[in-house]
């Protein structure tokens, strides 16, 4: 077996869109974003993707196919998006669930009204009570130091 793990060339974005069929489908957007990914065996199996918005930049869709699990891909490609993108302030959503986890990178929990404008609007579905969908608004300042 063979991993890699590496940013996407735009032309491969459509690899990660097919990822994401399990994961709510999301698309992607090579003039805003990119994305990193962990291949096993020269298929994508893991996902990261990091968003520039006009008044932040977000992680998101950190994802690893359901057959490819606990095998420590989510680690490896955050770890991946951080130290080539973690030189200014990163946000992200994380699910409770998952809080201990970014932590382990250096995020920490914020409330809601710290979050960049167009990243809170993400999830104005809320209403103002993130922690009630099961989010937790958190923030990565700094370069990567693991």
């Amino acid at each position: 077996m063979t991993t890699e793990t590496r940013e996407l060339k735009r032309e491969e974005f459509s690899l990660a869109e097919n990822v994401w069929k399990q994961y709510r489908g999301q698309k992607a957007d090579p003039e805003h974003e990119r994305i990193f990914g962990v291949f096993e065996n020269g298929k994508l199996v893991a996902t990261a993707r990091y968003t520039k918005h006009p008044d932040g930049v977000e992680m998101d869709c950190v994802f690893v196919s359901d057959t490819y699990r606990n095998k420590g891909y989510a680690r490896e490609v955050v770890r991946e998006l951080i130290e080539l993108c973690g030189q200014e302030p990163i946000y992200i959503h994380s699910t409770l669930a998952l809080i201990r986890f970014y932590k382990t990178f250096g995020f920490t929990p914020i409330p809601e009204d710290q979050l960049p404008t167009t990243i809170r609007e993400r999830f104005l579905f809320c209403f103002g009570e993130m922690e009630g969908c099961n989010i937790c608004p958190m923030v990565r300042h700094g370069p990567a130091v693991f």
